[in-house]
């Protein structure tokens, strides 16, 4: 056993190296900063994302979907799958030892051995196991299976950043709609009036029927609106329930659009930041990384392997023997095999793992150049939708005006009705329109954050 002891830590100090090189992260072409679009200051990334949402039902509804999204729970079980499997993988790297016994009878064939009795037979045995890892076999698998756990957690953080800004988008989206419903239902008030007013004129002579019709058209148009915003209000709070992992049905509102805050400038911090930050970046070097890990598993097959095996333990023919000094028994050897000759199958094999690291790699720097993409594209719709609500904002504002002016023209009989339709539905039009480049200016930096990596704590 001395001996034994011995041979095992030579053989370890022996498969100290390994038969491929460590992993080592590619050159990347990252810019050293973003677009002209982007300021500089810290990256809004670092920041929580209840420190921007000034809205405590928002709040509610984020955490309740962290605990009981679906797929969120999905991909927190795949996590501990993949921690369980670092474990069954790195014990490969240790002795095995296990303890078999036996009790029977038996009788060696008389025609080959004479005078062969009936025996009883009882063992107890240790026994040892041990394959050597002298070209990093085991090691580069355990590597590979630490990578596997890195790209499960990221996934699941992945999962977990996307699921709080699809949240987040959905609930603007939801309180976009009710602010068109509610400017819908204003119109088709403000509409149903006016057809009184215009059909009493009409009753006293005043006005043509041409007028009255017109009205009438306004007001249709106006239900179908509302009707439109119904069901859209409807489907957006049924997916924002499924979000949020339950049935269908209606959702509690907090803070209207218009008195949600956000920032007036927007930091992003550095390009080279994503590479820590951005989960499905950090996702997919880990796959890079086991990919590679699996190139040694795979050549190290090529060469010849050790194995060790010990047993140690005592056998009788009778149980009261088995404390006797002579029924003790052991054994201890090596087994050595090399592949020959196997027509090419464990060199196709490795190359095919080279393969298989080669897309790794172009996986890898596609995610970066999609991230890339990503904030680059999310500046900029920052930016613009905030230009552009503010324009909306003012062609509303005038449309206001020119509304109550041309009402104001028309009661005085100064111009006929189609100037008043037309202002109104220019106010009409204006005043959804501000409500949605309102929403698209919010959703825009929802995405933002979503394409810098989060803000958004796992533990959250």
């Amino acid at each position: 056993m001395q001996r034994l002891l011995i041979a095992l830590l030579l053989t370890y100090l022996v498969g100290a190296c390994t038969v491929t090189p460590d992993y080592q992260r590619p050159e990347l072409d990252i810019p050293k900063s973003f677009g002209p679009e982007a300021p500089s200051g810290a990256s809004i990334a670092n920041l929580a994302w209840w420190d921007l949402f000034q809205d405590e039902q928002l709040d509610l509804l984020i955490r309740t979907a962290l605990a009981q999204n679906k797929d969120r729970g999905i991909a927190l079980s795949r996590v501990e799958e993949a921690r369980y499997t670092v474990t069954a993988v790195r014990a490969n790297q240790f002795p095995f030892i296990d303890v078999s016994g036996f009790l029977g009878r038996e009788r060696w064939s008389r025609a080959l051995t004479p005078g062969a009795r009936s025996d009883n037979r009882f063992l107890l045995s240790g026994d040892l196991s041990y394959q050597i890892d002298l070209w990093g076999e085991f090691r580069r698998a355990t590597q590979a299976a630490r990578a596997d756990l890195l790209a499960t957690e990221s996934a699941y953080r992945n999962i977990t950043i996307l699921l709080v800004s699809e949240v987040a988008r959905t609930y603007l989206l939801l309180r976009s709609l009710d602010a068109r419903l509610a400017i819908s239902e204003r119109t088709l008030d403000t509409r149903l009036k006016s057809l009184d007013i215009i059909q009493a004129r009409f009753d006293k002579g005043t006005v043509s029927k041409l007028d009255v019709h017109q009205a009438q058209i306004e007001v249709a148009v106006a239900e179908v609106s509302i009707a439109a915003f119904q069901r859209l209000v409807v489907q957006t709070q049924n997916a924002l329930r499924a979000l949020l992992g339950r049935n269908p049905g209606p959702i509690t509102r907090g803070e209207s659009l218009d008195q949600q805050t956000f920032p007036p400038d927007i930091p992003t911090g550095l390009p080279s930041e994503l590479l820590q930050r951005r989960p499905d970046i950090v996702q997919a070097e880990a796959r890079l990384e086991a990919a590679t890990a699996r190139v040694g598993v795979a050549e190290a097959l090529r060469y010849p392997s050790i194995a060790l095996t010990g047993r140690y333990g005592v056998e009788s023919t009778d149980l009261s023997d088995l404390n006797a000094s002579d029924a003790r028994t052991w054994s201890i050897g090596a087994n050595i095999l090399g592949p020959i000759f196997n027509s090419g199958q464990l060199k196709a094999q490795a190359d095919a793992t080279r393969a298989r690291a080669e897309q790794a790699l172009l996986v890898y720097e596609a995610a970066l150049q999609q991230s890339l993409r990503e904030v680059e594209d999310a500046l900029v719709a920052v930016r613009t939708f905030r230009t552009e609500h503010e324009a909306q904002a003012r062609r509303a504002k005038a449309a206001t005006e020119a509304a109550r002016l041309s009402r104001a023209r028309y009661d005085g009989g100064v111009v006929d009705y189609l100037e008043v339709l037309d202002t109104e539905r220019t106010l009409f039009n204006a005043e959804l329109e501000e409500s949605l480049s309102l929403q698209q200016y919010y959703s825009a930096i929802v995405q933002l954050y979503a394409a810098l990596g989060g803000g958004w704590s796992v533990a959250e």
